[in-house]
């Protein structure tokens, strides 16, 4: 015997406010789902590409080094170092320029980092891109859900009214429908602030490294070597 009530009965027996808030939630989980699971394989290629950024300052030279890193064009290590290197560079070929009034202006070491933090804020640009959807979709699923139980429960009460006479059956079948929009809803945002939430710890962890590569590489066009824990020279007096 088919169930006069459930979720099957809710998409038959509904309006169209109720299908277009079922159809709403449906796509906003979809939406969340393919966010979160393309997010997520992003930060797992940049967790790899992060486990081979010590592999560039074993290279023989900076060319071996950017080799080590790879050849993906996306890859945000190998695009601070070239942002880097075109920095340098950029400086080496004004340096036999006269007049340079703008070169004389900003300072090398000011220049290589203003270099590197533009490839950075590129990057995290990038890693937080489509997280606002996340947030969006957690934060105003719920709402949407809960707006399908009133208008569920509105039209359950008028037709009760309607009716005359109400059984306690009458009454439970359509309001339990109706709250079924709210759980439709919080099914929808939990996923959705969760996902957002892990990639959000994913994005920083990998935007430390980020920052920490940044560091070396700067020494290194600054002053030809990178700064490595445990060499320090002595404090004289």
């Amino acid at each position: 015997m088919e169930s006069k009530f459930g979720l099957a009965h809710v998409w038959q027996q509904g309006d169209w406010v109720t299908l277009a808030v079922a159809l709403a939630l449906l796509a906003m989980s979809i939406a969340s789902w393919i966010v979160i699971i393309v997010k997520l394989l992003d930060l797992r290629r940049l967790r790899a590409r992060t486990a081979r950024c010590q592999e560039f300052w074993r290279g023989q030279d900076f060319q071996d080094g950017l080799a080590r890193l790879g050849d993906d064009a996306d890859n945000p290590f190998r695009l601070l170092a070239q942002a880097g290197r075109d920095a340098t560079s950029h400086l080496l070929h004004l340096a036999g320029e006269s007049p340079a009034p703008l070169r004389d202006s900003v300072d090398v070491s000011e220049w290589i980092t203003r270099a590197l933090r533009n490839t950075i804020d590129d990057c995290t640009a990038q890693l937080q891109s489509r997280l606002s959807l996340l947030a969006t979709i957690g934060s105003t699923a719920p709402f949407v859900g809960l707006f399908g139980t009133v208008w569920g429960i509105y039209h359950a009460l008028m037709a009760l009214g309607q009716g005359g006479s109400a059984s306690i059956e009458q009454v439970a079948g359509p309001i339990g429908e109706a709250l079924i929009m709210t759980a439709l809803g919080l099914a929808v945002a939990i996923p959705a602030v969760l996902g957002h939430n892990a990639l959000v710890r994913g994005n920083k962890r990998v935007l430390h490294r980020l920052n920490r590569f940044a560091h070396d590489l700067h020494a290194y066009f600054v002053t030809g070597a990178r700064v490595e824990a445990g060499r320090h020279p002595a404090v004289r007096n």
